[in-house]
């Protein structure tokens, strides 16, 4: 299997399965001299890690980071970070019942159909464990730009569970760490804690809607045509799994907007140029305006529930299939801290390709 890295110059690879005896990521590109510490990046791993309630899988995996190279003496040397994380709750017999078959809604048979081998134990390669390894290199990237953007704030959050979405008029900055949904509408959390309990006593799952906002970007970071800021997190956001659309800013919601709505309208501030509003997600023409950045992702509901399904087998028989396991009801929530991962990454990148190109200083100032 190729292609298991993403970036430029920040550059990431993960590794390992979901039932294997670890997984983990290794990082290169990092700049020498940044501060890193395994009890940082676990801040983020225990964010995303499974079993901390009701409303996840119940897997129970502590997730510690092991830092193997590249960092000496609580610093970044600049040479590729490895690493490490332990896998220890594997319950493969759970997956012994269906490793002839194929779950509907999941990656087990185009996997077949390409390498002709598959791992059925957690979904293998394509399990969302995979996402533990993009959640501690995403911490390494939070620590480099500690040092190249000290005030840039990176923040996710569920905004939509199913067909219920949160009142932007409640919208509450400090709510969003205070619920399991990661929400910014404390009502919201009280209604889908309702609604996603009785979906996981019978067994289902439903889909999220996870923004993800960065506050306090440098304006200039992308290029205008093959690496766009917003190409790159377009293409990050859509790689985790379960992931199936992705909007930059007004997203789907512009095809509705008129010229004069749409557009966000300029003046001059007493710290540079001010917007009247940000239907651009912070991007135009690939470029960061300055504005917040902020990226949606609609993650598909889970695919393993306890509904009998119509499938067929690997000799090509039709079966029926029930999946059983430990498996979120609502994987949205356990997705905000990755989407948080990969805008770090890529904003981290692009500081890194701007520097290369352009300098530590920004060319165009205004003003």
């Amino acid at each position: 299997m190729s292609i298991n890295s993403f970036g430029h110059l920040f550059r990431v690879t993960t590794w390992g399965e979901s039932h294997g005896p670890a997984l983990g990521a290794t990082v290169d590109g990092c700049p020498p001299g940044v501060k890193i510490d395994a009890a940082d990046l676990q801040h983020w791993l225990d964010q995303r890690k499974p079993g901390q309630n009701k409303y996840t899988t119940q897997r129970r995996e502590a997730d510690e980071v092991e830092i193997l190279s590249g960092v000496y003496e609580g610093y970044s040397t600049g040479t590729p970070i490895q690493l490490m994380i332990r896998n220890t709750d594997q319950r493969s017999k759970d997956y012994s019942e269906i490793a002839e078959k194929f779950r509907p809604g999941h990656a087990d048979i185009t996997y077949w159909q390409k390498y002709g081998i598959r791992d059925p134990r957690g979904g293998g390669r394509s399990s969302a464990r995979e996402t533990a390894a993009r959640v501690a290199a995403g911490g390494i990237a939070r620590a480099a730009l500690g040092v190249l953007a000290p005030d840039l704030q990176i923040t996710g959050y569920m905004v939509q569970m199913g067909p219920h979405g949160i009142d932007r008029a409640g919208f509450d900055w400090n709510q969003i760490d205070q619920n399991p949904f990661w929400t910014p509408d404390p009502k919201a959390a009280e209604d889908w804690a309702v609604y996603l309990d009785g979906l996981r006593k019978s067994g289902s799952s439903v889909g999220a809607v996870i923004e993800v906002t960065a506050r306090n970007v440098p304006a200039g970071l992308g290029a205008p045509i093959y690496a766009k800021l917003d190409t790159d997190l377009a293409a990050a956001m859509m790689s985790i799994n379960a992931v199936k659309g992705v909007e930059i800013g007004e997203g789907m919601g512009a095809a509705s907007l008129t010229g004069e709505d749409n557009a966000d309208e300029i003046s001059m501030g007493p710290d540079g140029p001010e917007y009247s509003s940000n239907h651009a997600g912070g991007i135009l023409g690939g470029i960061s305006t300055g504005q917040e950045v902020v990226v949606r992702f609609a993650v598909k509901p889970t695919s393993s529930i306890l509904t009998t399904r119509k499938t067929i087998t690997k000799s090509g028989e039709d079966a029926e299939i029930i999946t059983k396991g430990r498996h979120d009801p609502c994987v949205g929530i356990r997705a905000v801290p990755v989407g948080e991962a990969m805008m770090a990454c890529v904003i981290l990148d692009h500081i890194l390709l701007n520097r290369g190109q352009i300098g530590e200083e920004l060319p165009g100032k205004i003003g």
